[in-house]
């Protein structure tokens, strides 16, 4: 169940936490994975080496050319996950033009430029997977992450709309959307412990999950078992949404 033998697969923000977690699993699966990072090859090469995987590029979804950058490292894929992200912790009417920019650039314009780039192949081929990875925030917006919300819920909007028009093509669109995860990017803030239990109080599970709660989920939409499930969801946050 949930074997990924002879697939290449590719995830995105992928030397940490979800998307690590992610990469490990879908390496355990049997596909082949390629991990990626924004800036450091340093990092690539240390998650490819806890993995035991051996392919990893290296490109800021910030970049324009992107897609194009990435595409040109990995060939035709049958798999990608669009985990990468970047968040400001600012209120909203303190959000500059700039970090409005590099949030909808990288979280959502990157998003839709991979999915155009590796369709054609997904296409001729009749099998794709694409997962993006959205946020509890497209249900429950954080105050001081407004355009963050934002930007994950046009996530979504795309994962439906592109996910009717591919699914003749064999081809399934899905998006994770994960709470808060004890993941190197929360750990500042919930390293506070007044913010950590008024976090928690507002999860029906009492508490924090780890990347590892993510991957399961992950596995299932990129599998042969999940050929019938497509603009869908699927919420992993301990009932936070609620």
């Amino acid at each position: 169940m949930f074997d990924l033998t002879g697939k290449k697969a590719l995830i995105t923000g992928s030397t940490q936490g979800i998307g690590f977690a992610i990469a490990k699993a879908f390496h355990e699966a049997g596909a082949e994975v390629w991990i990626h990072g924004a800036t450091s090859e340093e990092k690539c090469k240390k998650a490819i080496a806890e993995i035991g995987c051996k392919n990893y590029v290296v490109k800021n979804l910030a970049d324009k050319d992107c897609a194009e950058v990435i595409y040109n490292a990995t060939g035709d894929l049958d798999i990608v996950v669009l985990n990468a992200s970047v968040q400001y912790r600012k209120h909203w009417n303190e959000i500059t033009r700039d970090e409005l920019d590099t949030q909808m650039s990288v979280n959502f314009a990157a998003s839709l430029a991979l999915m155009q780039k590796y369709f054609p192949h997904m296409k001729e081929q009749n099998f794709g997977r694409i997962v993006t990875v959205g946020s509890v925030q497209q249900y429950k917006p954080h105050v001081d992450m407004a355009v963050y919300a934002a930007s994950k819920d046009a996530q979504m909007s795309i994962v439906r709309n592109v996910a009717k028009q591919v699914a003749p093509y064999g081809i399934t669109v899905n998006n994770l959307c994960p709470g808060v995860i004890a993941t190197p990017r929360n750990d500042a803030a919930l390293s506070d412990p007044e913010y950590n239990k008024k976090v928690m109080a507002g999860i029906p599970a009492g508490y924090a999950g780890e990347a590892e709660d993510c991957s399961p989920s992950a596995l299932f939409l990129c599998s042969e078992e999940a050929r019938y499930v497509t603009g869908s969801e699927i919420i992993v946050d301990g009932g936070m949404h609620l």
